[in-house]
């Protein structure tokens, strides 16, 4: 049975960066699951799976607009030292939760710091980056 727009996926898979460096595999643990259309893969991921099948095998390159998107300069924000707690230990990459207006988490990386700023980048980490996905096609239902 080809993968549809309401099947439920079982399959390995891999994204890798440009430069060789896997982000992210299932090939060396167990596979993932999804259902088609339920918001686990961005659609550019998703696209490239219908009319697969159980058992099949394909690589595909994901340009940055179809994965995770261009890197966004609006989506770095600047904040002042002091409104984070003096607990918290600040390191560039380190991820920390925040909240947008509407009061859902919104997960930003420190990308740099000093005794008065915070810049914090609101950008998916694989933002502005094409993206090499290689699956493995277990089970189609």
């Amino acid at each position: 049975m080809p993968i549809s727009d309401n099947s439920k996926v079982t399959f390995h898979f891999s994204l890798t960066l440009e430069n060789g460096d896997i982000v992210d595999s299932t090939f060396d643990k167990a596979p993932a699951t999804f259902a088609m259309g339920d918001g686990t893969l961005f659609g550019g991921f998703e696209s490239r799976l219908l009319g697969m099948e159980e058992g099949q095998k394909a690589s595909f390159e994901i340009p940055q607009e179809d994965g995770f998107g261009a890197h966004n300069p609006n989506n770095i924000q600047r904040f002042k030292r002091k409104d984070f707690n003096d607990e918290v230990e600040l390191a560039e990459g380190l991820i920390m939760s925040f909240a947008d207006a509407a009061g859902n988490e919104l997960p930003g990386v420190v990308s740099s710091f000093d005794d008065a700023t915070v810049v914090v980048d609101f950008n998916h980490p694989l933002a502005g980056k094409a993206i090499t996905f290689a699956v493995e096609i277990i089970n189609v239902d």
